[in-house]
Formats: structure tokens, C-alpha cells, sequence
């Protein structure tokens, strides 16, 4: 739900007003139903507005608490804000709308930071308090809803994208070596705070930063589960676990319903969007609105999986729309995706969801994704692999596991002095993993994926392609309390089943058995995987553009080899070597840097 920005100054000038409206402009497509701008002071507030939650004019944004004590901004959607505002009134607030923004505020003026602590849901904000001059940003605990930073002396930008911060202008667009290593080497994983950029960072997930008027700032995270066998579970049965799974889930799809808009779901007919329509029918719903996407098959590779979403639409009597898209609508789809994408993300699905977002925004504007299970019930081939190893030996295997390269592939991949003469990959993941509270190898690894690969890839990649046509996608299994049930639950029970077998045991009790005991699939987008003939041409377009000649990022041999054999470099990972590099060259291009 919409889209934010903003900047404090700390010098004593006023904020850049054309500025935070070119950030706002840039974020229009996340918030089309409103806008709005607010200055005092140092600090500018400015809002885009999707109208998912009171939908009146009282629920519009930047807003100003009833006491004129703060205001903010604000993205995303607090599930509990109804049981939230109630609470508030008791204690003696006043609200003028129905929206959960003002819930927002006034939980703000009642615990400060620590609000953060009494919501569900998604959320991204920046709440100026008058008084004191200090400006406070917060992100939810799983980084669903994203906010970027923009530092120079004297001043601090912030939105939801990065190319929002870029129309602002004065950003330096220098490429950070240490986020293109972990690009190259982490499948695109950038994790927070850098992106590709040296002048823009991201506030990481689940943490609360306090910016003093004098430009310093405190940060705060407020919420990490514990990857460990706790005793309230110790003498749970696996079919205990199956039901407490399920129960968790229920109630993660019931609080993502509130809305006062319609709500749909994207129905892959994988286990995990299948689980979420069964459970909305459980609930009640009739004539769920479901959408699901295929591509022309290219090189023997199939792009769809309609025989399964077809299943569960008749099996749960959905309203259901297919979308077959063509092989020659790729290469304009490829460059709005890729213009959609706050940072580069090489993933297939992106051009999936962008094209499947654009049809279901005709059609609703809030949908359910089963996005996050396979990272938060070890639902990949390469978990087993994990769980072998030792939990002083987790790092090793990790990067042995899932890096597309190793720091010695990378010296003929970029130019020398892109490389870092270190292994900062690597050590980030065993840093990571060295951390107290996950007692075995697999158990580090899920908190790993859960809390950093997945905020940096799929969930961004699901908000920036569907927020891009003023879409809100909501993921219920990143409920926090499901994921803090699914940390403790012991290894072997996900593993199970080739992998989410706790999941999978769910599913049988309301799923055809089709789709749970399926093979594993993929959102398949068969003319990016191979480089068939449109996706090859944008690609070597971009590569031997003037702009790629003068950056000069990555070693001329290794692009020739790349280009003479387009379908043959793989990764480690499997993925397309060519489409990895060209990808980032796409996308520096289409920001303009």
C-alpha cells in the first residue's frame, strides 16, 4: 500500500521541496489513488496513496496525529490495527479516521519505538515528532516493505525504491565492489544495508532507526527468532507439529483478508499458493478472484503449470484467469520489469510477475502470494546438502552449496580493481552464521535465507513487480509468529518429503494429492533461461552499448566467451551466466547510470 519519501536536514537550510516531488512523481505507480506533501522545519514528508484501508479522504497521508504531535508516512498494512485502535482509545487517544496510518501515529505516541513491537503485518515508515526535531524510520521484521537511504553531508533522503531516490537527484551512483561481489556471487543477494551503489543503502529489516536533528542516528533491532529446540515443543508429535503449522497458517491468510477492497490470490498450483486458496475457502470466501501466469515453451522447456492451477481452481470453485503470454512480448516486458526493479535482480519470475501484476491490477488490488515457504520450511534440493554438515562447517557448505561462483572465479568475471581482496561473500555468510540461537548447520542456514536471501530477492522482487501497477501483495507464510514456529520446529520434519514436509502434511489434509506429492516447480520463463533469439538481442544490445564500453565493469574476454556460446555458461547455481552479468548492465542502463 503506497509509496513514501522524504529528507531532513541537519544543516539548518530547508528541505529540497521539488526534490521530494520528483521522488514522489517516481513513486507514482505504488500509490495512484492520492497524493500528498508536508514540510516543517527541516523535514519534507511525501506520500503516493493505494486505498486499500479507509478508503475516504481522512485516510490520506502524509498525516498528522489529532494532538499535533507527530506525522508520518506510511507503507504497507497493519493486520491487527482494528484490535490496535481499540487499545489506544482505551488508553485515552483519539482517532479521526478509520485507517491503520492514524493507528500508526498514535501507537508511536503511546510506546515510541517500541510500537513496533504491538504490530502485524508490513510496514515501512518515517514519523517526524515536532517537538524534538527527530525523525524516527522503521521497517517490518521481515523486510517486506522496503525503504532506501540517501546520505550526504547535511541531509538524509528516504523512499520506497531506489529509482525514486535517484529522480531526487545528487545520489552517488558509483558502483559499492563489495554489493557486486555478493551479486555475483550470491545469485543478486545484496544484503542490507548496501545495494550496488555507494550512495544509497536500506535500512535493514526488523529494525527501528532514531535520527537525532544533528544527522545522528541510533538503530535498533527489535525482533530475531531463535533457531533452536525450545521446551514449550519438546514433546510435540509430528502430527502435533502438522497441526500447529496449520493453525499458524489460518490464521496468517484470515489477518491478511482486512481490506475494504477485494482480495485475490496468485494461484501457481505450487503446495504453498494452493494452501493459501483451500484456507480462504475454509474461511468462507466464495468466488475468490485467482490469477496465474505461463510462457511460450522455448528449447524443450515448458513455461507453464495450468494443469495444476487449473486443479485448484475447480477443486475450490475460483473465480480463476489465465494469462498465456508470448515469447515475443518478452523483450518490452523484460525492460519494464527491469525499470520496475529497485535493485537488479536476476530471477526469471521477475518478467512473470510483472506481466501477471499488470492483468490482476484490472482486476483487484490486493492479492495473497505463497512467497517465503521454501526458505522458512527448507522446501530447496540443496537443504539436505546443508543438514549434513556440521554446525562449525555450515558456512563452507553454504557457499559450496548455493554461491553461483567463488571469489577466485570472480578475478577473470570483473575488472581488478571491482574485486574486493577479499572473499566479503563468504565472510558475511560466516559471520552470519557464527551468531548464538541456531543449534545445527540447517537451522543457520534457514535463518540465513529467511532474514537475508529472501528480503533481498523474492520479497523484493514480489513488491517492487506488483506494487509497479498499484498492487499490494500480502505473504502470509512471512507471518512473523509462523516464521518463529517454523525456527523452532526440529529440522528433520521439514526436511521430510524431499523438503517442506511438515508443510506437505498439512496439505494433504485439505489438498488434492496431485499437488502436494507434485514434482517441485518453478515460475519457468523458458526464453530467459535459454537466450532465445529476442532476450539474446536486448542482451548483447545492452552489453555493447557506449555505456557499457565506458564502465567497462566486467573483463572483455570473459564477455566474448559468454556471447559466443549464450546457452552453455551456467553458474555453480545453474543459472545463466550470460543473463547474470547483462542483467546488471540492463539495469544500470535503465536507471541511468
Amino acid at each position: 500500500m503506497c509509496g513514501l519519501s522524504g529528507e531532513i536536514r541537519f544543516d539548518g537550510e530547508r528541505p529540497d521541496l521539488a526534490a521530494v516531488r520528483r521522488m514522489s512523481d517516481r513513486l507514482a505507480a505504488r500509490g495512484p489513488d492520492g497524493e500528498g506533501i508536508w514540510s516543517r522545519g527541516p523535514v519534507a514528508l511525501a506520500h503516493r496513496r493505494l486505498k486499500i484501508i479507509d478508503l475516504s479522504d481522512l485516510g490520506a497521508q502524509p498525516m498528522t496525529d489529532v494532538e499535533d504531535e507527530v506525522t508520518g508516512v506510511f507503507n504497507g498494512c497493519i493486520y491487527n490495527y482494528r484490535e490496535l485502535s481499540e487499545e489506544l482509545r482505551r488508553l485515552g487517544h483519539r482517532f479521526e479516521s478509520t485507517s491503520d496510518t492514524e493507528v500508526v501515529l498514535n501507537a508511536y505516541r503511546q510506546w515510541g519505538t517500541a510500537c513496533v513491537d504491538h504490530f502485524y503485518g508490513m510496514f515501512a515508515f518515517a514519523i517526524f515528532e515536532h517537538r524534538t526535531g527527530r525523525l524516527v524510520l522503521g521497517r517490518d521484521r521481515l523486510g517486506i516493505k522496503p525503504l532506501y537511504l540517501a546520505e550526504t553531508p547535511g541531509r538524509l533522503r528516504f523512499a520506497s525504491s531506489l529509482p525514486a531516490l535517484l529522480a531526487g537527484g545528487d545520489v552517488d551512483t558509483s558502483l559499492d565492489p563489495v554489493a557486486v561481489h555478493q551479486y555475483l556471487s550470491w545469485h543478486a543477494t545484496v544484503a542490507a544495508p548496501r545495494t550496488v551503489l555507494n550512495g544509497v543503502r536500506k535500512l535493514p529489516p526488523a529494525t527501528v532507526r532514531v535520527v537525532e536533528p544533528d544527522g545522528s542516528h541510533q538503530d535498533h533491532r527489535y525482533w530475531q527468532p531463535s533457531y533452536t529446540r525450545r521446551p514449550e515443543y519438546a514433546d510435540m508429535s509430528p502430527s502435533e507439529w502438522r497441526d500447529a503449522v496449520l493453525d499458524a497458517l489460518r490464521t496468517a491468510v484470515r489477518r491478511r483478508m482486512v481490506s475494504d477492497v477485494p482480495v485475490g490470490v496468485l494461484l501457481s498450483g505450487g503446495l504453498d499458493s494452493s494452501l493459501i486458496v483451500a484456507l480462504l475457502a475454509d474461511e468462507g470466501q466464495r468466488d475468490l478472484a485467482t490469477f496465474s501466469v505461463g510462457f511460450e515453451s522455448e528449447g524443450g522447456a515448458g513455461g507453464d503449470e495450468f494443469e495444476y492451477s487449473d486443479l485448484i481452481a475447480k477443486e475450490f470453485a475460483t473465480d480463476h484467469h489465465r494469462l498465456m503470454v508470448p515469447s515475443e512480448r518478452l523483450p518490452t516486458a523484460l525492460d519494464g520489469a527491469i525499470a520496475a526493479m529497485s535493485e537488479p535482480m536476476i530471477s526469471h519470475d521477475v518478467v512473470a510477475f510483472h506481466l501477471l501484476s499488470e492483468q490482476v491490477a484490472k482486476e483487484v488490488k490486493v492479492v495473497q502470494s505463497g512467497q517465503g515457504a521454501d526458505e522458512v520450511f527448507a522446501g530447496y534440493h540443496w537443504y539436505p546438502r546443508l543438514a549434513e554438515a556440521s554446525r562449525a562447517g555450515a558456512a563452507d557448505r553454504y557457499a559450496e552449496t548455493y554461491f553461483d561462483r567463488s571469489h577466485a572465479d570472480l578475478s577473470r568475471v570483473v575488472r581488478p580493481d571491482m574485486l574486493p581482496p577479499d572473499d566479503v561473500a563468504s565472510r558475511f555468510v560466516r559471520e552470519h552464521m557464527a551468531v548464538p540461537g541456531a543449534d545445527t548447520a540447517l537451522d543457520a542456514a534457514l535463518r540465513l535465507d529467511t532474514h537475508v536471501m529472501l528480503v533481498d530477492d523474492p520479497v523484493k522482487r514480489v513488491d517492487n513487480m506488483t506494487m509497479d501497477w498499484g498492487l499490494e501483495a500480502r505473504v502470509p507464510f512471512l507471518d512473523h509468529e509462523l516464521v518463529e514456529l517454523a525456527a523452532a520446529c526440529p529440522p528433520e520434519l521439514k526436511l521430510a518429503d524431499d523438503g517442506k514436509g511438515v508443510l506437505k502434511d498439512a496439505g494433504r489434509k485439505l489438498l488434492p494429492h496431485e499437488v502436494v506429492d507434485r514434482p517441485k516447480g518453478y515460475f519457468p520463463v523458458p526464453a530467459i533461461t535459454h537466450m532465445a533469439g529476442p532476450v539474446l538481442e536486448r542482451v548483447r544490445e545492452a552489453l555493447q552499448a557506449p555505456e557499457a564500453r565506458r564502465r567497462g565493469l566486467f573483463q572483455d574476454s570473459y564477455l566474448a566467451e559468454l556471447l559466443a556460446a549464450p546457452d552453455e555458461h551456467r553458474t555453480r547455481r545453474g543459472a545463466n551466466a550470460l543473463w547474470q552479468v547483462a542483467l546488471l548492465e540492463i539495469w544500470l542502463q535503465t536507471h541511468g547510470i
